[in-house]
């Protein structure tokens, strides 16, 4: 009987030691086998998108940097959020108050940097769909980069901000030994709930029906012209299909993203208390992460060059010499 206490405790040795989350050996066995399967995709299928984006010359366009800035953020969270949140799940924080504090800064960050990014990725397709004459000389790649920079850079700071007075003193709020408990005050959250979810979720949804109306009427009308068209004009046809279907496939990532973040801002929104932690918000928070895993899912479907990059890559042919000049559009 006293060894089966023990085993209740994550620190046996400690009066103050938090219990561990009491389950069934299958359902055990089930969550983390699960979990496992998820964080191993995430930061596999993720690799292989900063791999492909890096490596093939074909790839540096202005699109796919943004897209290559997601999956960098979205390789964190398979890297390093999802093993530290499967050791809260089980109710024990056994690496110390500074892995804790680097998991909710790292938390706050990948997801500000997701958002950001993914207002970047509606802005593009705005100006791509809505004012094609001027997208070249709008968006470059070193306009691009900075964007990139800033939105990383302010991620940072909002992260630092928001979790200021945990950072002083970590382990202020946990209620026991081996626990991981943030406290983030109603302002904080407001301006979290603001800047993160409620204006990017404002500035996306209007840009994005911009473009779906833009879209369909190029869409009718390349339908209702496509036989006067010359050879020349018909490159042009196939250039506007091109970006309507990318406008689709990232509107898809888009709409994902916010499927799952949804979840979590409503429970933080309803939570009666301040206090953030694993325990309190597990499902929602696992919903946000496993957004990561289904970005580059989404890209395999829609991105052929995604398809034939994977090829290259497993079957080593990026090793080769010129590999970085392979046709993959």
């Amino acid at each position: 009987m006293e060894a089966h206490e023990e085993d209740e405790f994550c620190f046996p040795q400690l009066n103050s030691s938090c219990r561990r989350t009491s389950r069934s050996h299958s359902e055990a066995l089930l969550i983390n086998c699960l979990l496992s399967i998820i964080t191993l995709l995430t930061v596999v299928l993720n690799l292989l998108v900063i791999i492909s984006i890096s490596h093939f010359r074909q790839l540096h366009t202005t699109t796919n940097l943004l897209l290559l800035s997601l999956s960098v953020a979205d390789f964190l969270v398979g890297f390093l959020q999802m093993p530290i949140l499967f050791l809260h799940i089980r109710g024990c924080v056994i690496l110390g108050d500074i892995v804790c504090g680097v998991h909710y800064f790292l938390a706050f960050l990948v997801v500000s940097v997701s958002v950001g990014n993914m207002v970047l990725i509606s802005v593009d397709r705005y100006i791509a769909i809505c004012e094609p004459m001027v997208y070249s000389t709008r968006v470059t790649l070193k306009r691009v980069q900075l964007c990139v920079y800033l939105c990383w850079i302010f991620s940072a700071v909002h992260s630092s901000w928001i979790l200021r007075d945990f950072l002083k003193q970590p382990g202020r709020y946990n209620s026991c030994y081996g626990d991981c408990v943030v406290g983030v005050s109603y302002v904080e959250g407001a301006v979290d709930l603001v800047v993160t979810f409620l204006g990017p979720i404002l500035i996306i949804i209007i840009l994005y029906l911009r473009v779906f109306v833009v879209a369909v009427s190029q869409a009718r009308a390349m339908r209702s012209h496509v036989t006067a068209f010359t050879l020349q004009h018909s490159e042009t046809i196939r250039t506007k299909k091109s970006e309507i279907k990318a406008a689709r496939t990232l509107g898809v990532v888009v709409a994902v993203f916010l499927l799952c973040s949804c979840p979590y801002y409503c429970f933080a929104v309803t939570a009666e208390s301040n206090l953030v932690g694993a325990s309190s918000a597990g499902l929602e928070l696992w919903l946000v992460y496993f957004n990561s895993s289904l970005n580059p899912v989404i890209y395999v479907f829609f991105y052929p060059w995604f398809r034939k990059a994977i090829k290259h890559i497993v079957t080593l042919q990026i090793l080769q010499p010129g590999s970085r000049e392979a046709s993959l559009i």
